[in-house]
């Protein structure tokens, strides 16, 4: 019976979007933990303000999507760690996103801290926090760290992706220091007294554990899942995230279907012939030079999902029951939206790109969310724990 409901309350979502969804999602404030945005126009060229037909993400969808503040990622993929090209890339990347930043500045802001999110938006603006997806340095250097936060940076993943660094496992490579050393502790005492968001998505569970035994801040998983839900390592277990939650953290969902989805993530696995974190190949790559491994990586940008059949992803109504066991778990001031838009994800049924994140709060008044919980996880919970981490003076 139940699923029959379900079945019954998603069918429309695709087709509309009611007046009082539209309204609720216009009226709140709406901040995305994780979009992917520069890396297309560094391999590409083009301007982030100007719409493009392909692709996730571009500011005019961002903005027809009711988006006010975006953690602003950009994505140091695996392909430059052999070489020891990271913290180039990093500073390349940077670079663009100041870049487009100042090009847009009618549009969107740098945003250092929540305050700063509050001025930018009363301005009508997209507040813009910079954010790294990837490792900054492999070695974990603390002035290159302290570089990037005066350049801007507020947020930064703490392994490198699916890449084990030499100080914080991944989720998804063999470890290599059983959690965190002596220099992830110092990293994360680093981002402590700096301010910045220490992101623990792609993580593995003992990198986690650790750092939340260590930190004295909230920490923040941008983009991930349940692995109640679906038990891959790119999940997080309901034990660690009572504990994230302990710590005032909050976790941001995948807009993905293949993170919560099993039938999906199957799919998709079975069709490439490997997980989607696999890195085997790239540790079997030549040596390059950072133009040649650019000319390699330049092609999977923008990054969207796959062609999975419609009978098997989510709806936007099945894909929020994740959120929904996250509460159960957790409480509804820990969860929170980290879509990973041109990063690679299968949206759910009906859903394109940004644009149709009103779908989402429509969905959410279907499930017999309040008002209080839909505006928490558009954006409430991630700048209250945004403000306590960057304002902790």
């Amino acid at each position: 019976m139940r699923w029959m409901i379900a079945l019954a309350l998603a069918a429309p979502l695709a087709a509309q979007v009611s007046e009082q969804a539209r309204k609720l999602h216009e009226n709140a404030f709406v901040f995305d933990g994780h979009i992917h945005v520069v890396n297309r126009q560094l391999y590409h060229g083009g301007d982030i303000g100007e719409r493009v037909a392909d692709g996730q993400f571009d500011l005019p969808r961002a903005r027809e999507g009711g988006v006010d503040a975006m953690f602003f990622t950009v994505f140091v993929t695996e392909d430059y760690y052999p070489q020891r090209q990271e913290v180039k890339q990093v500073i390349r990347l940077v670079d663009a996103a100041l870049t487009q930043l100042e090009k847009n500045r009618d549009k969107i802001e740098l945003a250092l801290n929540a305050g700063d999110i509050d001025r930018i938006r009363k301005k009508g603006k997209m507040a813009a926090v910079l954010d790294l997806e990837g490792g900054f340095d492999l070695d974990g250097d603390l002035a290159v760290l302290r570089t990037l936060h005066r350049l801007g940076m507020r947020s930064a993943q703490l392994s490198a992706h699916n890449w084990a660094n030499h100080f914080a496992d991944s989720c998804c490579a063999d470890a290599k220091v059983k959690g965190l050393n002596e220099r992830g502790r110092a990293v994360i005492r680093e981002m402590n007294r700096l301010g910045m968001v220490i992101n623990v998505s792609h993580a593995s569970d003992e990198t986690i554990e650790q750092a939340l035994e260590i930190s004295t801040a909230p920490l923040v998983a941008t983009h991930h899942g349940l692995r109640s839900l679906n038990n891959i390592p790119r999940t997080m277990s309901d034990a660690l995230l009572k504990k994230l939650a302990a710590k005032g953290g909050v976790i941001g969902f995948h807009i993905g279907n293949e993170f919560h989805n099993r039938k999906a993530f199957d799919w998709r696995t079975a069709n490439a012939g490997k997980p989607f974190w696999d890195t085997t190949d790239i540790h079997k790559a030549a040596a390059m030079t950072i133009y040649e491994i650019d000319r390699k990586v330049a092609p999977s940008f923008p990054m969207v999902g796959v062609g999975i059949p419609d009978d098997i992803k989510y709806s936007p109504y099945e894909w929020l029951e994740v959120v929904d066991r996250a509460v159960a778990v957790a409480g509804e001031d820990h969860v929170a939206l980290g879509s990973d838009w041109d990063g690679g994800p299968t949206p759910p049924k009906g859903m394109r790109d940004i644009r149709d994140m009103p779908m989402l709060t429509e969905a959410m008044l279907r499930r017999g969310w309040s008002e209080a919980r839909i505006r928490k996880f558009l954006g409430g919970n991630l700048l209250r724990v945004f403000r306590q981490i960057t304002e902790k003076q």
